[in-house]
């Protein structure tokens, strides 16, 4: 019985630990050929110095399991190393199948706090990182498709984040860079669903080096899996991955412990219309004053109250 990513390679950015990581070895058990990125810098915030370690572990790791693995130590938000990095696949394995986008930094700080720095550096790593990789990769099938003269196989997985969808007062960057993700995640599904190619985000929620502090007032559980591992994510993104979801494009999906929440795009949740050629500005008063006036005080959006979620 075959594997579900049998003869596929994949690409993994982030993937020394956590969620990337998770997700690398989910992707190898189920078949595919995995290239392991990670800078490998100690700190969460992109400090210390870059170290191959944390991608050879991971990549050695899968071999040990028993499939193809290699590590990439380059850093996916320098275009021209995004670039090597999809080389690199394609090189060794003839061709790029998958590519899971995880790579991250946190700069958290207020947003009259924040620093011209902080805000570069998140929007850098979370969103240019995401763009380059994409960018080569989808070059990549293009080209493909062209020389085959129809459709070929590609998957990409983007790491958004509640953050966007609930708000995150202490991370302005890392909102923006999340939400960023989300639209050229949508942009990208619309451009490349005609090579055979999908795109979609996912929202995850897990206990890793990123969300320490987040998650610091939730005890492990002392037996069975932690609902926050970030072995429940994975599955979702193999899934992603797989011949399975080719009818699963430009979606968002929210997963952590255990459940799956797909969002719907936003929709219209009152109308409005002038009765003169345009509004005067007590006519919107009176509309617009009446409509937030029966709303709850404190909900940004609607999708917080609608998946339960206040905070990740």
């Amino acid at each position: 019985m075959s594997l579900p990513l049998e003869g596929l390679s994949a690409v993994v950015t982030g993937a020394g630990r956590g969620l990337g990581r998770a997700e690398a070895l989910e992707l190898a058990r189920l078949g595919a050929a995995v290239v392991v990125n990670d800078f490998g810098q100690p700190g969460r915030d992109g400090s210390g110095e870059a170290s191959a370690g944390p991608a050879e572990e991971v990549a050695a790791e899968i071999r040990a399991a028993g499939g193809k693995a290699l590590s990439h130590t380059g850093d996916v938000a320098d275009f021209r190393q995004a670039g090597e990095l999809i080389r690199l696949a394609i090189a060794e394995f003839g061709k790029l199948d998958v590519l899971v986008n995880n790579a991250g930094i946190l700069r958290d700080r207020m947003v009259f706090s924040m620093t011209e720095e902080e805000w570069d550096s998140v929007i850098r790593v979370h969103l240019k990182g995401h763009f380059n990789t994409t960018h080569f990769a989808s070059a990549h099938w293009r080209e493909r498709s062209k020389a085959a003269g129809g459709a070929v196989y590609g998957r990409i997985v983007n790491t958004s984040s509640e953050a966007f969808l609930a708000g995150s007062a202490g991370q302005p960057n890392y909102a923006a860079a999340k939400g960023g993700i989300v639209g050229l995640t949508t942009s990208t599904a619309l451009a490349l669903a005609k090579y055979g190619v999908t795109a979609n985000a996912i929202c995850p929620r897990a206990r890793t080096r990123m969300t320490e502090d987040v998650f610091a007032g939730l005890e492990r559980p002392e037996g069975g899996l932690d609902p926050l591992a970030p072995e429940h994510v994975a599955p979702l993104v193999g899934y992603l991955a797989s011949p399975a979801a080719a009818r699963v494009n430009g979606q968002l999906l929210v997963v952590h412990g255990g459940m799956v929440a797909v969002v719907e795009r936003p929709r219209v949740a009152a109308k409005f219309d002038s009765k003169q050629d345009t509004f005067t500005y007590d006519e919107l008063d009176a509309l617009l004053g009446a409509h937030y006036a029966q709303q709850p005080a404190g909900e940004t959006f609607a999708a917080a109250e609608v998946l339960g979620l206040k905070r990740a």
